[in-house]
């Protein structure tokens, strides 16, 4: 097996300050926190939450869970690949086990990882011992190594209490786009006194103040940092997008050259524009936005 130190990340990933003046006509300063860069595959928070539990599969297989349009199952099955690994991707949906592959998913095949979809109610209850020993059991992978959705456990909570102590001195407000909260989790804690992290919930549901809670829990034995939620801009849920988003992004990249993710990173930056504008943030204050991944395919 491949070491991950062999992979050569690039961290801490480099803070980019940017005009745009839909920014500072509010004295507000931008700042772009690039976790993109930390490596070409294993990307963003992928990187921080997936290396300790790849460190602690110590070369077993490793099992874990996605949508068709995951982001991290296609960084499993790449890390799988890179490594050394035997990956399994449990895949929301028996009815896709009969259609062609998606891109997302061709991309995860491709690197490896073996593919077991599972019927939309088991999938909402692989929590449940009973029902994950069922799937991993017909997934023919007993023993192996259970990373959760999104690769959000305590193991990955405490991964990314690193990316808050990189942006010490750099801003007042820390934002960045959420799942299932794991990022956000252990940026808070990382974070200095004076920082507050700012999470834009790509996912409708209401329900990651509390999955936060439970994670900072695991990971810390209580809560830690000063962090916040504004749940205004899923434009819809997790995938889905709209035409006003897109044409938002697109700007943002022919304005500062950069590519715009658009399931996460486009919701980020549409919200934070929308939140200067606002006046959320008093004149004179930093924010920094976690850029976690780049555009895919």
């Amino acid at each position: 097996m491949t070491s991950l130190a062999a992979l050569r990340p690039r961290l801490p990933s480099p803070v980019q300050e940017i005009e745009d003046d839909r920014f500072a006509r509010h004295g507000v300063r931008l700042l772009l926190k690039r976790d993109d860069l930390i490596h070409p595959e294993l990307i963003g928070n992928k990187w921080r939450k997936l290396a300790p539990n790849l460190t602690a599969a110590a070369g077993r297989t490793v099992v874990t869970f996605g949508g068709a349009y995951s982001n991290h199952l296609r960084a499993t099955a790449a890390a799988g690949r890179l490594l050394g690994l035997s990956t399994i991707g449990v895949v929301r949906g028996q009815e896709l086990a009969d259609r062609p592959l998606n891109p997302s998913l061709t991309r995860c095949a491709a690197d490896g990882m073996r593919l077991h979809f599972v019927d939309r109610s088991t999938y909402r209850r692989t929590a449940e011992p009973e029902t994950l020993t069922a799937v991993l059991r017909a997934a023919d992978a007993e023993g192996a190594y259970v990373v959760p959705e999104g690769g959000s456990n305590a193991l990955a909570v405490r991964g990314c209490h690193a990316l808050g102590e990189e942006l010490h001195g750099y801003a007042d407000v820390v934002a960045l786009a959420c799942g299932t909260g794991g990022t956000l989790a252990g940026l808070a804690a990382g974070l200095a006194p004076d920082q507050c992290a700012l999470g834009i919930p790509v996912l409708r549901g209401g329900f990651l103040t509390a999955g936060i809670r439970t994670l900072q829990e695991r990971a810390f034995g209580g809560p830690r940092g000063t962090w916040r939620l504004d749940e205004r801009f899923h434009f819809g849920g997790y995938a889905r997008t709209a035409p006003e988003l897109d044409a938002f992004a697109a700007d943002f990249e022919d304005r500062h050259g950069l590519p715009v993710e658009r399931l996460y990173v486009a919701k980020l930056l549409y919200g934070l524009v929308a939140l200067a504008a606002e006046g959320a943030f008093a004149r004179g204050t930093a924010v920094a936005a976690v850029v976690t991944g780049r555009p895919f395919p």
